[in-house]
Formats: C-alpha cells, sequence, structure tokens
C-alpha cells in the first residue's frame, strides 16, 4: 500500500509538472513539441535521377548533360522492388521519429499521380503508380509523422522562367510566372488533401521573391488545409517554423528555436553507384550527438536505388543507428540542448526538468572525466543503457569559495560502447553552473 500511495503522489507531481509546462508553452511550442522531441528524421530523395546515378535536377541544369537525356532515366525508373512497409519499418528500427520523401525535385518529375501535370512517375515511367501513397500510408502505420518533400521551382514547366543556369525561356515575365505559382497551388492542394502531412520540406524558393511565390498566401493555405502543419525555412520569406541547416555541422547553435541538419550518409543525396564514400556509423553517430548538444535534429538522407531497393551501405548505417538509439533513448527523446562549452570537454544534454546532464563520450578517458563550474551537488551517476552506478569525488572546493570545485567521474574500462558511451550524473536540483571569472584571496 506505501508503495502504491508513493507512485500515486509521483504521478500526480508529474502531472502537475506537466501542466505547469503547458501552461508556459505557446501555441507554436505546443505544434512544434513532436518535431522538438524527434530527433532523429529520415531524408528519402528518390527519382529518375538514381537510374544514370547523376546529381538529382542539377545535372541538367548545370550543362553537365542535356535535358532530353536526363529525361531518357524515365524509361528506367521501374519502382519493380519498392516495398514501402519495409522502408517505413526500417526506418523506425534506426530510431527515427518521421521521414520526409522528394514527392517532386527541381526537375519537375511528381512521384504521384498529379492531376496538374503529365509529368508523373505513374505516366511517365514503367513504375505506372504512385509512389507517395503507399508509404504515406507505412509511415502513419508505424506511428511515424510524414514529410514531403516540395520543390517550389519547377526547371521543366513550360511557364517556368529558367532552363539551365545560362538559358532562360523568358525573362521577366510575371503573369506567366504567377500562371506558374498557381499551378504550385494546385498540386499542394493535391499532396495537402490526399496525404495530410505532418511536414512541408520546401526547396527552391531563391530564384524569386517571397512576394512573387506568394509564400505568405501558401503558408495560410497550406494551414487551411491542415492547422498543425509544419513547414521548413525555404518557402520564401521569414515564413518557416524551423532552419533546414545542410551538410555542415553547425559549429555553434543557430538561432531558431528549432532546427535540423540534413546530411547525406555518402557525398549525394540520389542513389549514385560511383559514390562508395561513405561515412562511418561512428562518425554520423558523433555527428547526430553535436547537433543533440545543439537542440536540434538530424535528418539523415538515403538515397534508394531505381527498383525501390536501399543500398546495402545505408542499410548497415540505419541498423548501426538502431542498436545505438534503443540502447541511449533515454539520452536523446526526452533532452534538450546541453550546457555550454566548456564545463565537460564532452557534448552534453540535459533532461526535460533539467534535473539530469548527459554526457556523451566518444573516446575512452584515460584517468578521469572531468566536470568543472557544477554548484549542484550529484546525487546519482550511471551508464546509461548499462545501469552500471559511477563514484565521483570533488577536487580543490574551498570552504571561503563560491567557485565549485572539480567533479571527477571514473569510469571502468567494462561499460564503454563500441561508438558512444552515455553518462548520466542526476543532480540535486535544476543545474546550477558558475559562469564567472573565478575568486581571488583578499589580503590585508
Amino acid at each position: 500500500m506505501k508503495n502504491w500511495s508513493k507512485l500515486l503522489f509521483t504521478l500526480f507531481l508529474c502531472s502537475l509538472t506537466t501542466c505547469k509546462l503547458l501552461a508556459q508553452s505557446t501555441p507554436e511550442d505546443q505544434k512544434m513539441q513532436w518535431f522538438k522531441d524527434a530527433k532523429l528524421g529520415i531524408f528519402i530523395h528518390w527519382g529518375i535521377y538514381s537510374v544514370n546515378g547523376i546529381d538529382e535536377s542539377w545535372s541538367f541544369f548545370n550543362d553537365y548533360i542535356s535535358y532530353d537525356d536526363y529525361m531518357k532515366q524515365l524509361d528506367g525508373f521501374t519502382a519493380a522492388k519498392y516495398d514501402p512497409e519495409k522502408w517505413a519499418k526500417l526506418i523506425k528500427s534506426a530510431g527515427a521519429k518521421y521521414a520526409v520523401i522528394t514527392a517532386k525535385h527541381h526537375d519537375g518529375v511528381a512521384l504521384w499521380d498529379s492531376k496538374a501535370s503529365d509529368l508523373t512517375v505513374v505516366k511517365k515511367t514503367p513504375a505506372k503508380r504512385d509512389l507517395i501513397q503507399p508509404f504515406m500510408e507505412a509511415l502513419e502505420k508505424e506511428g511515424l509523422k510524414k514529410g514531403l518533400y516540395y520543390s517550389v521551382l519547377d526547371w521543366s514547366h513550360p511557364d517556368y522562367d529558367r532552363k539551365t543556369r545560362t538559358k532562360y525561356r523568358y525573362k521577366n515575365d510575371s503573369e506567366r510566372f504567377q500562371k506558374f505559382v498557381d499551378f504550385n497551388f494546385q498540386q499542394l492542394e493535391e499532396l495537402s488533401l490526399n496525404f495530410n502531412p505532418d511536414l512541408y520540406w520546401f526547396d527552391g524558393d531563391w530564384e524569386h521573391k517571397a512576394e512573387e511565390w506568394r509564400s505568405q498566401e501558401l503558408k495560410d493555405q497550406l494551414l487551411e488545409w491542415n492547422p498543425n502543419v509544419i513547414v521548413n525555412s525555404r518557402i520564401g520569406g521569414d515564413l518557416g517554423d524551423y532552419a533546414t541547416p545542410e551538410q555542415g555541422v553547425p559549429v555553434t547553435r543557430p538561432s531558431s528555436n528549432y532546427w535540423e541538419l540534413c546530411l547525406t550518409m555518402n557525398n549525394s543525396w540520389g542513389f549514385q553507384h560511383n559514390d562508395h564514400n561513405y561515412k562511418s556509423p561512428n562518425e554520423l553517430l558523433r555527428i547526430f550527438v553535436d547537433c543533440l548538444h545543439m537542440g536540434g535534429n538530424l535528418l539523415l538522407d538515403i538515397g534508394p536505388k531505381p527498383d525501390g531497393t536501399i543500398p546495402s551501405e545505408a542499410v548497415n548505417i540505419l541498423e548501426a543507428f538502431g542498436r545505438w538509439t534503443d540502447k541511449h533513448a533515454a539520452a536523446i527523446y526526452d533532452t534538450q540542448a546541453g550546457i555550454p562549452e566548456g564545463h565537460v570537454y564532452a557534448p552534453t544534454t540535459l533532461s526535460k526538468d533539467r534535473k539530469t546532464l548527459y554526457i556523451y563520450l566518444d573516446y575512452k578517458v584515460n584517468e578521469s572525466l572531468v566536470i568543472k563550474g557544477l554548484k549542484n551537488k550529484i546525487n546519482r551517476i550511471w551508464v546509461v543503457g548499462n545501469g552500471t552506478k559511477l563514484e565521483h569525488r570533488e577536487v580543490g572546493k574551498q570552504y571561503w569559495s563560491a567557485v565549485p570545485g572539480l567533479k571527477y567521474i571514473d569510469i571502468p574500462e567494462s561499460v564503454y560502447d563500441k561508438d558512444i558511451t552515455v553518462i548520466a550524473v542526476l543532480l540535486d536540483g535544476e543545474v546550477d553552473l558558475y559562469r564567472e571569472k573565478g575568486q581571488v584571496i583578499e589580503s590585508n
């Protein structure tokens, strides 16, 4: 009975905390909460460019290949072994909470049965079927959030002005361009009403101003179709819900409250059979931890083959992620950005109540791990996913000084993870850091 009372009291305190957090959060915070908690997403660049294994859209735009030769790839895009349920299960097993697929890249080839265009995989390729619908259904079945990539520019559309980097169909024909923008609205209405995505990942806004794209009108319309949909920062203007740094890992935390790093596993977004320069699982996990440390997400890209199979190298990476995320789930999904640099020589995160400090070690400590400037008392330390409790000692604390001592943690060889080891430090309250320049002894 005593244990039941204790459990009920704990649940009561948790409910009070949840209510308090909800009361303090804005409607934007509440809508973005799933994204902030997701931490890991999977980007999927799939299109006809996988047939020859060349740069998606850019290969003809940059005159590496003629437009006609690029479009000949339509004939080889079969999706014969496409298994959306298998994709979704693999994504979920990796620890990802959402996925984003290229519904249409800059080449204008739609992966769904668009009524607004004839340039679709349904009408122009041997696949002859809608490839978006079954994947959206598979994601939903696995409890994953659904994201759609959509290029607002279209280098194939007859009403779009640009054809290649140096060639234009026409210039400064605003009336014709607005006909093209109407076409975008038509396709986005199809995507919104047919698939009800949780997220839009826009791209290609750089060639025109937000006013020309009618970005505000588009954002309003998207919200009318789905009030809970969120969009990235590439919609044109300052209208995005989150930032999307690309490829380069941020050195300092982006200014946006919500952000994700989109990153390729090798050097290519789509499948390229000659690109074998895959990053190792450990390298990618370290990048993932850097994102966690700065309060962001990682959107990790895969490029399926034209038949719909995922390269074995990508599968191996996702399986490695699954092993690590499953073991360290407590230190991933219920966390926020860590403490400032300098307190620990390693990335960190904090639990949502800011009472547990997680430290990520991608190396083996030679002697002891040290935490500097931590005012809190430490209640307990353990190895996440392992359970081993660790001891600590404080060195250099002077009774007359407000400067905390150095807190040393000894870590036995046996507890290290083969990729990244996570140490949890339970504090006596919300994390409290000493950030001053130090004190000196006053002399008379």
